[in-house]
């Protein structure tokens, strides 16, 4: 286990979420989880070796917002009910939102402007354009 984690004295968790880079911390994630545990990701990793997971009898959960709509799946409308709760959440300062930038109205400079940001890989958060 990461001495990190290790020093906290909470043991293995049970469920890892990998929001981005999951490539590049695969292992890691394999090392920290407990067995039977559940490894979540949300990113478009190129290769992913979840053999790593195997030993431990790990579950693979890939989630995709749009899943339910692109697939009419029976529960679609679960899609909104949970956007709503989010909101919910936000509107109550339960949680916060990751948009750290408001870049002002959508527009060519203002979009280049966003890529630029982007591309400089000093970016942190979410950057905001309005008016769609």
């Amino acid at each position: 286990m990461p001495p990190q984690v290790e020093a906290l004295g909470l043991g293995q968790p049970g469920f890892v979420f990998s929001t981005t880079h999951t490539y590049s911390y695969t292992a890691q994630s394999a090392e920290l989880i407990a067995p039977q545990g559940r490894f979540g990701l949300i990113d478009d990793p190129e290769t992913l070796d979840v053999s790593v997971f195997k030993p431990k009898a790990v579950s693979i959960h890939w989630e995709l917002m749009f899943t339910r709509s692109l697939f009419q799946t029976p529960d679609m409308g679960r899609q909104g009910e949970i956007l709503n709760e989010v909101a919910g959440l936000l509107d109550a300062g339960r949680i916060r939102s990751t948009a750290t930038e408001s870049l002002g109205a959508i527009s060519a400079a203002n979009l280049k402007r966003a890529h630029a940001a982007i591309e400089s890989g000093t970016a942190r958060g979410k950057l905001v354009l309005e008016g769609f």
